[in-house]
């Protein structure tokens, strides 16, 4: 489908609509990719948007006789959250996934996305980020081991990268720092391991970092920016990506999955200077602002050209997203108050 985008962005129903309008590609792959589409913990951030845009591009790439099962699979811990997915067509079920024998239960699905994980809060509670982000895995590559799997990953997988080299490329080193980033290497390894073993086609998805209007790392500068609050410089660079069309690369890389596993970073086209981007915050904003520190000569960047070639570039580029995030905080926008810790260099979070 092809987007029309607004300049502003009014309301929370504009934005999920547009988070879950599916590309040309996710319609075209899933054309070509038949069968149910399960994703496992879909109720965080970006999953309800995602189980939307899979059932609207089901919708647009299958016949009436054919319509396939879109089901959304978390502990759903967000009141209303269920109703709504419902409301748009995708199947719900409630499940703790660190439960083996719950996972044993759920549904065949020949399409898996696992976007669990732990993050926040990593720091002081290890032992449950492994076993969510390092465990967890082989238990669903048990289960669905003659599905395909789509898994999340994350540039922090790569450690620091300097900035002049323009981010970390799919074949370079990884070097993960904290147990954070080793565990989601683990997540990795894991999938890798089982795609090997019993054959499962695989893709990685290392992504860095997702944006909407109420999350993300724009987000948090726009909001220190309105605040006033001084903004820290030593993590100086950063890729974005507009959700919308990190959503739509996640299910145009059903195609590509492999044994063993394909592996992609997805991110923008772009790489961003935070003290570029805050000076130009301020600008659209009418506020003053004030930098502490200096930009540090490396960063966790990525170069994502690959995903660029495979999928074509993002829809939505910085400088929109820029705009639409400065409107939304300046209009007293609905945020959910989690700060993306992109600042943070030792990887603990």
């Amino acid at each position: 489908m092809t987007q029309c985008l607004p300049e502003t962005i009014r309301n929370s129903e504009t934005l999920e609509d547009l988070l879950s309008t599916p590309s040309v590609g996710a319609v075209a792959a899933l054309r070509r990719i038949r069968g149910d589409i399960i994703l496992l913990g879909a109720g965080g951030k970006m999953g309800p948007s995602l189980a939307r845009m899979a059932r609207r591009a089901a919708d647009s790439a299958d016949d009436f006789w054919a319509r396939r099962r879109v089901i959304a699979v978390s502990r759903f811990s967000e009141v209303g959250l269920e109703k709504s997915l419902r409301a748009h067509g995708i199947e719900t079920i409630a499940c703790d996934l660190l439960d083996p024998d719950a996972v044993e239960r759920l549904p065949d699905a020949p399409n898996v996305i696992f976007m669990t994980g732990m993050k926040f809060g990593a720091t002081g509670n290890e032992a449950r980020t492994w076993a969510m982000n390092a465990w967890l895995p082989g238990v669903v590559c048990a289960r669905y081991r003659v599905s395909r799997i789509v898994a999340f990953s994350t540039g922090n997988v790569y450690g620091l990268c300097p900035v002049e080299s323009g981010g970390s490329r799919e074949d370079d080193a990884l070097r993960p720092e904290g147990e954070y980033a080793m565990s989601c290497l683990g997540r990795e390894r894991i999938f890798e391991h089982f795609s090997r073993k019993w054959g499962i086609y695989t893709a990685l998805i290392r992504l860095n970092y997702a944006c909407e209007m109420r999350y993300g790392v724009l987000v948090d500068l726009a909001g220190k920016i309105w605040r006033e609050e001084p903004i820290p410089l030593a993590m100086g660079y950063f890729n974005v990506i507009w959700q919308g069309d990190a959503n739509a690369a996640v299910l145009q890389a059903l195609e590509y999955a492999a044994a063993p596993p394909f592996v992609i970073n997805v991110t923008g086209s772009e790489l961003l200077c935070v003290r570029e981007v805050c000076e130009k915050f301020a600008e659209i904003m009418g506020k003053r602002v004030r930098f502490v520190g200096e930009e540090s000569p490396d960063a966790l960047i990525s170069d994502a050209r690959l995903a660029h070639k495979l999928f074509r570039p993002p829809c939505v580029n910085a400088d929109m997203l820029i705009r639409w995030v400065a409107d939304w905080v300046m209009r007293g926008g609905k945020t959910w108050d989690k700060p993306t810790h992109f600042e943070v260099r030792d990887g603990r979070f």
